[in-house]
């Protein structure tokens, strides 16, 4: 995406954690409808969203709740956990009147559509916003992966990772003070400085395809169509410059 140049189509990427706040467990209500509120503003703005919910509020195959279930059951279930969390910002989406889909790639036709890239590319060109649900339909992918297909699949311009800091840090700055927060980084860089911002086989994905990733707080209402919109918010990763 050239710099302040508002794109055609963005890939919002959420994490399950993002979406319960303080909560231990389940949805926040003030968050969902906060969330739906900047999705919607950027829908106004004629740019087509889609987005790809983790499930991590619930349940995730990597975590302490897994243990005892082998690893493909326990993905599967942390993907239909997906499925709720996409019906529940569908709800908050469509409260503020916004035409929204869910497709799932794990098909599930009482509750939403399955996932076929023309049909989500018809969706978001009639104006809808479209959300991906149960990641892949595979074991052992993360949502982050499924973010970085998508967008590669349907020509998302930009990767949007929302998180609840500002940016990539050198470490956790929740719990070191003393992490310094980048504002630009290569793709590279995070696989190789094993950076915790999205698994390797996500970022190897955009890199091949040339999709820009930004990291950013989801927590402050209006980032995200600001950063639609070109300002530089959070840390952006993309190829470097080389010199020839």
């Amino acid at each position: 995406m050239a710099e302040n140049k508002k794109p055609k189509r963005v890939l919002l990427k959420l994490s399950g954690e993002a979406l319960r706040e303080t909560l231990d467990y389940g949805l926040d209500r003030g968050t969902l409808d906060r969330v739906a509120g900047d999705v919607k503003a950027v829908h106004d703005s004629g740019v087509q969203v889609c987005l790809v919910v983790g499930a991590g509020n619930i349940f995730r195959g990597v975590s302490e709740a897994a243990k005892g279930i082998d690893r493909a059951s326990a993905d599967y279930m942390g993907m239909l956990a997906t499925v709720i969390n996409s019906l529940a910002v569908q709800s908050a989406l469509e409260r503020l009147k916004v035409p929204t889909r869910v497709l799932s790639a794990i098909p599930m036709a009482t509750v939403c559509e399955p996932y076929i890239r023309r049909r989500a590319i018809r969706h978001m060109d009639k104006g809808r916003v479209v959300i991906f649900a149960a990641g892949t339909g595979n074991p052992f992918f993360t949502t982050d992966t499924t973010a970085a297909l998508r967008a590669s699949e349907l020509g998302a311009e930009i990767v949007l990772k929302a998180t609840r800091v500002d940016g990539v840090y050198s470490a956790d700055p929740e719990t070191n003070p003393d992490a310094t927060r980048y504002t630009e980084l290569t793709y590279v860089d995070v696989i190789r400085d094993r950076l915790k911002v999205m698994d390797s086989t996500a970022v190897t994905l955009c890199m091949d395809n040339a999709i820009p990733i930004v990291v950013f707080n989801l927590n402050v209402e209006g980032n995200l169509k600001r950063l639609v919109m070109g300002e530089k918010i959070g840390t952006i990763i993309r190829e470097g410059t080389h010199a020839d």
